[in-house]
């Protein structure tokens, strides 16, 4: 299983960026896609999901302004992030929703760093 998060960086608040995500060894046609995020001395926590039909789900924090996608031909999930607030600074990563609530097959995250 490879899940390779990409596209963080640092940007000024009010700014945007889009991750991706690139899969591997998993199945990802039917599988229930999140990305999660963990700031520096909190747990992580999930931010937004995407079911293997589309359906998808926030956490209240960035409803309105981060949206989740997934492309099943190239087995690549992401996330573009509006209206980027400090709050919202962390290291971001995939997973299937599966493999998260089993705390299993984290890959490396991004980095995202909002300037206030």
């Amino acid at each position: 299983v490879q899940l390779q998060a990409s596209g963080g960086g640092l940007v000024q608040a009010g700014g945007s960026l889009r991750l991706s995500c690139a899969t591997s060894g998993i199945s990802f046609s039917i599988s229930s896609m999140g990305w999660y995020r963990q700031a520096p001395g909190k747990q992580r926590e999930v931010v937004a999901t995407i079911a293997r039909y589309g359906t998808t789900n926030y956490v209240d924090s960035v409803r309105g302004r981060f949206t989740i996608s997934r492309d099943s031909a190239k087995n690549t999930v992401y996330l573009q992030m509006n209206s980027l607030k400090p709050e919202d600074t962390a290291v971001y990563y995939c997973n299937t929703v599966r493999s998260a609530t089993t705390n299993t097959h984290w890959g490396q995250g991004t980095q995202v760093t909002v300037s206030s």
